[in-house]
Protein backbone atom coordinates (compact mmCIF):
# COMPACT_ATOMS: atom_id res chain seq x y z
CA UNK A 1 0.00 0.00 0.00
CA UNK A 2 1.52 3.42 -0.87
CA UNK A 3 2.61 5.98 1.81
CA UNK A 4 0.18 8.48 -0.05
CA UNK A 5 -3.07 6.84 0.35
CA UNK A 6 -5.70 8.11 1.91
CA UNK A 7 -5.49 4.69 4.36
CA UNK A 8 -1.96 5.02 4.86
CA UNK A 9 -2.43 8.73 5.69
CA UNK A 10 -4.60 7.88 8.41
CA UNK A 11 -2.31 5.32 10.13
CA UNK A 12 -0.19 8.04 12.11
CA UNK A 13 -3.21 9.77 14.01
CA UNK A 14 -4.41 6.62 14.95
CA UNK A 15 -1.78 4.88 15.94
CA UNK A 16 -1.00 7.99 18.12
CA UNK A 17 -4.28 7.89 19.81
CA UNK A 18 -3.60 3.99 20.97
CA UNK A 19 -0.12 4.79 22.12
CA UNK A 20 -1.73 7.69 24.44
CA UNK A 21 -4.01 5.05 25.70
CA UNK A 22 -1.21 2.87 25.79
CA UNK A 23 1.24 4.83 27.93
CA UNK A 24 -1.02 6.11 30.68
CA UNK A 25 -1.94 2.37 30.92
CA UNK A 26 -4.63 2.06 28.88
CA UNK A 27 -7.97 2.75 27.55
CA UNK A 28 -10.15 2.29 30.83
CA UNK A 29 -13.63 3.50 39.75
CA UNK A 30 -13.53 1.79 42.00
CA UNK A 31 -17.13 1.63 43.84
CA UNK A 32 -17.56 -1.52 41.47
CA UNK A 33 -21.05 -3.59 42.16
CA UNK A 34 -20.52 -6.96 43.58
CA UNK A 35 -19.83 -9.07 40.35
CA UNK A 36 -21.34 -12.73 40.06
CA UNK A 37 -18.23 -15.04 39.48
CA UNK A 38 -18.09 -17.45 36.16
CA UNK A 39 -19.59 -20.51 37.55
CA UNK A 40 -16.81 -23.14 36.32
CA UNK A 41 -13.10 -23.83 36.20
CA UNK A 42 -12.38 -20.85 33.82
CA UNK A 43 -13.72 -18.63 36.94
CA UNK A 44 -10.54 -16.62 37.18
CA UNK A 45 -10.35 -15.23 33.64
CA UNK A 46 -13.40 -12.93 34.33
CA UNK A 47 -16.15 -12.00 36.22
CA UNK A 48 -19.98 -11.17 35.36
CA UNK A 49 -22.64 -8.77 36.43
CA UNK A 50 -25.92 -10.36 34.89
CA UNK A 51 -28.54 -7.63 34.92
CA UNK A 52 -32.41 -6.99 33.62
CA UNK A 53 -34.24 -9.75 31.60
CA UNK A 54 -35.12 -10.77 27.68
CA UNK A 55 -32.71 -11.50 25.26
CA UNK A 56 -28.87 -12.24 25.62
CA UNK A 57 -26.41 -9.45 25.63
CA UNK A 58 -22.81 -9.99 26.43
CA UNK A 59 -21.13 -6.45 27.33
CA UNK A 60 -17.35 -7.01 26.86
CA UNK A 61 -14.92 -3.53 27.90
CA UNK A 62 -11.90 -2.75 26.78
CA UNK A 63 -8.22 -2.45 26.88
CA UNK A 64 -7.83 -1.83 31.12
CA UNK A 65 -11.41 -0.97 31.68
CA UNK A 66 -13.91 -1.53 34.22
CA UNK A 67 -17.30 -3.27 33.41
CA UNK A 68 -18.36 0.39 34.53
CA UNK A 69 -17.41 1.62 31.44
CA UNK A 70 -21.27 -0.13 30.19
CA UNK A 71 -23.21 2.01 33.28
CA UNK A 72 -25.16 3.95 31.30
CA UNK A 73 -25.65 0.93 28.74
CA UNK A 74 -26.70 -1.12 31.41
CA UNK A 75 -29.44 1.74 32.77
CA UNK A 76 -30.59 1.96 29.24
CA UNK A 77 -30.82 -1.44 28.40
CA UNK A 78 -31.58 -3.39 31.32
CA UNK A 79 -35.35 -3.06 31.03
CA UNK A 80 -35.00 -4.83 27.20
CA UNK A 81 -32.54 -7.56 27.76
CA UNK A 82 -30.48 -9.56 29.97
CA UNK A 83 -27.33 -8.23 30.34
CA UNK A 84 -24.09 -10.34 31.15
CA UNK A 85 -21.63 -7.34 31.81
CA UNK A 86 -17.78 -8.65 32.12
CA UNK A 87 -14.88 -7.76 33.90
CA UNK A 88 -11.62 -9.16 32.20
CA UNK A 89 -9.72 -10.78 35.51
CA UNK A 90 -6.75 -7.74 36.04
CA UNK A 91 -8.37 -4.64 34.00
CA UNK A 92 -9.57 -2.03 36.63
CA UNK A 93 -10.36 -3.43 40.30
CA UNK A 94 -10.35 -6.80 38.84
CA UNK A 95 -7.73 -8.94 40.71
CA UNK A 96 -5.88 -10.71 37.73
CA UNK A 97 -5.97 -14.28 39.35
CA UNK A 98 -5.24 -16.55 36.26
CA UNK A 99 -4.75 -13.94 33.40
CA UNK A 100 -1.53 -13.11 35.51
CA UNK A 101 0.33 -15.68 33.83
CA UNK A 102 0.53 -16.51 29.88
CA UNK A 103 -1.97 -15.17 26.95
CA UNK A 104 -5.47 -13.32 28.13
CA UNK A 105 -7.18 -12.77 25.07
CA UNK A 106 -7.24 -16.38 24.06
CA UNK A 107 -8.14 -18.29 26.93
CA UNK A 108 -10.49 -15.07 27.88
CA UNK A 109 -12.15 -15.99 24.38
CA UNK A 110 -12.50 -19.42 25.22
CA UNK A 111 -13.80 -18.77 29.06
CA UNK A 112 -16.77 -16.74 27.01
CA UNK A 113 -17.87 -19.53 24.98
CA UNK A 114 -18.12 -21.76 27.40
CA UNK A 115 -19.66 -19.54 30.24
CA UNK A 116 -22.48 -19.24 27.09
CA UNK A 117 -22.72 -22.93 26.56
CA UNK A 118 -23.00 -23.81 30.27
CA UNK A 119 -25.49 -21.00 30.91
CA UNK A 120 -27.56 -22.61 27.86
CA UNK A 121 -27.40 -19.01 26.22
CA UNK A 122 -29.13 -18.69 23.22
CA UNK A 123 -26.73 -16.96 20.49
CA UNK A 124 -26.45 -14.21 22.31
CA UNK A 125 -25.69 -10.61 20.79
CA UNK A 126 -22.00 -9.39 21.71
CA UNK A 127 -20.88 -6.21 22.21
CA UNK A 128 -17.38 -4.98 22.81
CA UNK A 129 -15.12 -2.12 22.91
CA UNK A 130 -11.67 -1.83 21.72
CA UNK A 131 -10.07 -4.87 22.95
CA UNK A 132 -13.15 -6.01 23.88
CA UNK A 133 -14.72 -5.86 20.24
CA UNK A 134 -11.65 -7.91 18.91
CA UNK A 135 -12.28 -10.76 21.64
CA UNK A 136 -15.91 -10.12 20.09
CA UNK A 137 -14.97 -11.02 16.86
CA UNK A 138 -12.44 -14.03 18.27
CA UNK A 139 -15.42 -15.47 19.41
CA UNK A 140 -17.30 -15.41 16.40
CA UNK A 141 -14.97 -16.50 14.26
CA UNK A 142 -14.07 -19.44 16.42
CA UNK A 143 -17.02 -20.43 17.30
CA UNK A 144 -19.75 -19.04 14.93
CA UNK A 145 -22.89 -20.88 16.00
CA UNK A 146 -21.88 -19.62 19.72
CA UNK A 147 -23.39 -15.58 18.39
CA UNK A 148 -25.87 -14.06 16.52
CA UNK A 149 -24.46 -11.26 16.24
CA UNK A 150 -20.84 -8.94 16.70
CA UNK A 151 -21.12 -4.66 17.29
CA UNK A 152 -17.51 -3.91 17.61
CA UNK A 153 -16.59 -0.03 19.35
CA UNK A 154 -13.81 1.20 18.05
CA UNK A 155 -11.70 -1.94 17.11
CA UNK A 156 -9.51 -3.78 14.07
CA UNK A 157 -9.09 -7.11 13.39
CA UNK A 158 -5.59 -6.88 13.05
CA UNK A 159 -4.54 -3.20 15.01
CA UNK A 160 -0.92 -4.12 13.41
CA UNK A 161 -2.34 -1.57 10.42
CA UNK A 162 -1.87 1.34 12.66
CA UNK A 163 1.49 1.25 13.06
CA UNK A 164 2.43 -0.40 9.47
CA UNK A 165 -0.16 -0.75 6.57
CA UNK A 166 2.07 -3.95 5.30
CA UNK A 167 2.37 -5.13 8.85
CA UNK A 168 1.71 -8.69 9.86
CA UNK A 169 1.63 -10.58 13.09
CA UNK A 170 5.51 -11.56 12.69
CA UNK A 171 6.68 -8.62 11.84
CA UNK A 172 4.54 -6.75 14.42
CA UNK A 173 5.95 -9.07 17.40
CA UNK A 174 8.98 -7.53 17.93
CA UNK A 175 7.82 -4.29 18.58
CA UNK A 176 4.82 -5.42 20.75
CA UNK A 177 7.53 -7.43 22.67
CA UNK A 178 9.31 -4.35 23.40
CA UNK A 179 6.26 -2.32 23.99
CA UNK A 180 4.97 -5.06 26.60
CA UNK A 181 8.34 -5.57 28.17
CA UNK A 182 9.02 -1.83 29.03
CA UNK A 183 5.22 -1.97 30.72
CA UNK A 184 7.10 -4.44 33.42
CA UNK A 185 10.11 -3.19 34.17
CA UNK A 186 10.58 -2.13 37.39
CA UNK A 187 9.08 -2.35 40.35
CA UNK A 188 5.20 -2.55 41.32
CA UNK A 189 5.47 0.37 44.42
CA UNK A 190 7.40 2.68 41.56
CA UNK A 191 4.49 2.01 39.09
CA UNK A 192 2.02 2.62 41.68
CA UNK A 193 3.89 6.22 42.84
CA UNK A 194 3.91 6.86 39.18
CA UNK A 195 -0.35 6.27 38.47
CA UNK A 196 -0.98 8.00 41.76
CA UNK A 197 1.48 11.13 40.24
CA UNK A 198 -0.36 10.60 37.20
CA UNK A 199 -3.98 10.99 38.79
CA UNK A 200 -2.88 13.83 40.77
CA UNK A 201 -2.43 15.77 38.10
CA UNK A 202 -5.79 15.55 36.54
CA UNK A 203 -6.61 17.48 39.06
CA UNK A 204 -10.47 17.70 40.56
CA UNK A 205 -12.32 17.07 37.42
CA UNK A 206 -15.51 19.66 36.88
CA UNK A 207 -17.02 18.71 33.66
CA UNK A 208 -18.43 15.36 32.52
CA UNK A 209 -15.42 15.02 29.90
CA UNK A 210 -12.82 15.65 33.01
CA UNK A 211 -14.88 12.84 35.23
CA UNK A 212 -14.51 10.73 32.23
CA UNK A 213 -11.35 11.15 31.66
CA UNK A 214 -10.66 10.56 35.61
CA UNK A 215 -12.47 7.42 35.37
CA UNK A 216 -10.36 6.37 32.56
CA UNK A 217 -6.71 6.88 34.11
CA UNK A 218 -8.22 5.60 37.26
CA UNK A 219 -9.13 2.14 36.25
CA UNK A 220 -5.52 2.19 34.62
CA UNK A 221 -4.16 3.15 37.78
CA UNK A 222 -6.12 -0.17 39.12
CA UNK A 223 -5.08 -2.39 36.65
CA UNK A 224 -2.69 -5.25 37.27
CA UNK A 225 0.33 -4.26 34.74
CA UNK A 226 1.11 -7.47 34.39
CA UNK A 227 -2.03 -8.20 32.79
CA UNK A 228 -2.43 -4.89 30.59
CA UNK A 229 1.43 -5.50 29.14
CA UNK A 230 0.02 -9.29 27.99
CA UNK A 231 -3.18 -8.25 27.15
CA UNK A 232 -1.67 -5.47 24.54
CA UNK A 233 1.29 -7.87 23.33
CA UNK A 234 -1.46 -10.14 21.78
CA UNK A 235 -3.42 -7.56 20.93
CA UNK A 236 -1.33 -5.99 18.91
CA UNK A 237 0.04 -9.39 17.40
CA UNK A 238 -3.66 -10.60 16.87
CA UNK A 239 -4.55 -10.86 12.80
CA UNK A 240 -7.97 -12.22 11.98
CA UNK A 241 -8.21 -10.63 9.02
CA UNK A 242 -7.78 -14.11 7.19
CA UNK A 243 -10.77 -15.46 10.03
CA UNK A 244 -13.48 -12.54 8.82
CA UNK A 245 -14.87 -15.05 6.14
CA UNK A 246 -15.58 -17.35 8.96
CA UNK A 247 -17.87 -15.42 10.79
CA UNK A 248 -21.45 -16.16 10.47
CA UNK A 249 -22.63 -13.75 12.74
CA UNK A 250 -23.80 -9.92 11.76
CA UNK A 251 -20.86 -7.83 12.08
CA UNK A 252 -21.79 -4.08 13.22
CA UNK A 253 -18.74 -1.36 13.39
CA UNK A 254 -18.84 1.61 15.37
CA UNK A 255 -16.15 3.82 14.41
CA UNK A 256 -15.46 7.45 15.48
CA UNK A 257 -14.13 10.48 13.70
CA UNK A 258 -12.61 13.77 14.71
CA UNK A 259 -12.22 17.06 13.30
CA UNK A 260 -8.74 17.80 15.36
CA UNK A 261 -7.55 14.37 13.27
CA UNK A 262 -5.47 15.43 10.24
CA UNK A 263 -7.46 13.51 7.53
CA UNK A 264 -11.13 13.74 6.24
CA UNK A 265 -13.70 11.65 7.74
CA UNK A 266 -14.50 10.03 4.24
CA UNK A 267 -10.62 8.95 4.98
CA UNK A 268 -11.30 7.49 8.41
CA UNK A 269 -14.39 5.42 6.75
CA UNK A 270 -12.62 4.12 4.29
CA UNK A 271 -9.53 2.82 6.31
CA UNK A 272 -12.10 1.25 8.73
CA UNK A 273 -14.02 -0.38 6.05
CA UNK A 274 -11.51 -1.82 3.76
CA UNK A 275 -10.08 -3.54 7.44
CA UNK A 276 -13.11 -5.97 7.54
CA UNK A 277 -13.27 -6.79 4.02
CA UNK A 278 -14.50 -10.84 3.54
CA UNK A 279 -16.90 -10.31 6.62
CA UNK A 280 -20.25 -11.41 5.21
CA UNK A 281 -22.44 -9.18 6.85
CA UNK A 282 -21.26 -6.17 8.06
CA UNK A 283 -22.03 -2.85 8.47
CA UNK A 284 -20.40 0.20 9.61
CA UNK A 285 -21.64 3.35 11.35
CA UNK A 286 -19.29 6.63 12.02
CA UNK A 287 -19.63 8.80 15.05
CA UNK A 288 -18.36 12.28 14.03
CA UNK A 289 -16.75 14.75 17.00
CA UNK A 290 -15.87 10.95 19.04
CA UNK A 291 -12.59 9.63 19.83
CA UNK A 292 -12.09 5.96 21.05
CA UNK A 293 -14.58 6.50 23.62
CA UNK A 294 -17.73 6.82 21.59
CA UNK A 295 -19.56 5.88 24.91
CA UNK A 296 -18.25 9.05 26.74
CA UNK A 297 -17.62 11.78 23.67
CA UNK A 298 -21.31 10.65 22.09
CA UNK A 299 -23.66 9.53 24.72
CA UNK A 300 -26.79 10.35 23.01
CA UNK A 301 -25.77 9.49 19.62
CA UNK A 302 -24.24 6.02 20.68
CA UNK A 303 -27.18 4.99 22.68
CA UNK A 304 -29.53 5.26 19.85
CA UNK A 305 -27.53 3.31 17.23
CA UNK A 306 -26.63 0.92 19.89
CA UNK A 307 -30.78 0.34 20.36
CA UNK A 308 -31.00 0.31 16.82
CA UNK A 309 -27.66 -2.23 16.03
CA UNK A 310 -29.54 -4.91 18.87
CA UNK A 311 -33.01 -5.10 16.70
Amino acid sequence: MSERSPLARCRPSLAFWFIIAAAIFFACASGSKAATPFPSAETARFSVEVVGQGPDVILIPGLNCSREVWDATVAQLKGQYRLHVINIAGFGPEPAAANRNGPVIDPVTEALNAYIVQNKLQKPIVVGHSLGGLTGLRLASQHPDSVSKVIVVDALPFIGVLFNPAATAETIAPQATQMRDNMLKGDDATYKVQQQAALAALGEPKTEAEKNRLRIATWGAQSDRYVVAQALYDDMTMDLRKDLPKITAEVVLFFPHSPAMPYTAEQTEAFYKVQYTGTARFTARRFDNSQHFIMYDQPEAFATALAEALK
